[in-house]
């Protein structure tokens, strides 16, 4: 029996930000901008965390405190390089067993412009109905609204905003 294994969610943008806002903004700052409709928790999202380190963890936290985990950080690599691990399962729960990856580059074209290319991929490792979570990856309310949250974010932040260890 021949394993489908599905072409990765490729999603590019320029954002009007030097690479180490764009960076910060996309780490440091996640809760700052992730959409409060895309959780997997059961509460109310309050916050979204990425944990800035290899091994790191990356959640929600509800209003009530819960933290949901979705998966830990892979690469760390300010500011170019991020690889997170997506641990959340065709029916849409966190389980450790799971292990797609969501890989960010961050290339500078200037010093006031960088390109985020965002790759999710290994889509076959999220269960049984992974054709239809790729579907919502590519919809219109998927990676491209997410980059897009995200980009405007990043252009609005303060130069200094959302530095990480104070570096």
């Amino acid at each position: 029996m021949k394993t489908i294994k599905p072409a990765p969610v490729r999603r590019s943008i320029e954002v009007k930000a030097s690479i180490e806002r764009a960076f910060d903004v996309f780490t440091a700052g996640f809760g700052s901008w992730w959409p409060h409709s895309h959780t997997i928790s059961k509460g109310k999202l309050k916050t979204a965390v990425i944990e800035p380190r290899v091994g790191g963890r990356w959640y929600g936290e509800d209003e009530d405190g819960t933290k949901t985990d979705w998966g830990h950080v892979l690469a760390f690599d300010r500011p170019s390089y991020l690889v997170l691990a997506w641990q959340i399962s065709s029916d849409w729960r966190f389980d450790p067993e799971v292990l797609s990856e969501v890989e960010l580059r961050f290339t500078p074209l200037s010093s006031n412009l960088t390109r985020v290319q965002l790759e999710h991929r290994h889509l076959e490792r999220l269960g049984p109905n992974f054709e239809e979570m790729r579907a919502a990856f590519e919809s219109s309310n998927g990676w491209s609204a997410i980059m897009g949250l995200f980009a405007a974010a990043a252009e609005t932040a303060e130069p200094s905003a959302r530095k990480i260890g104070g570096a």
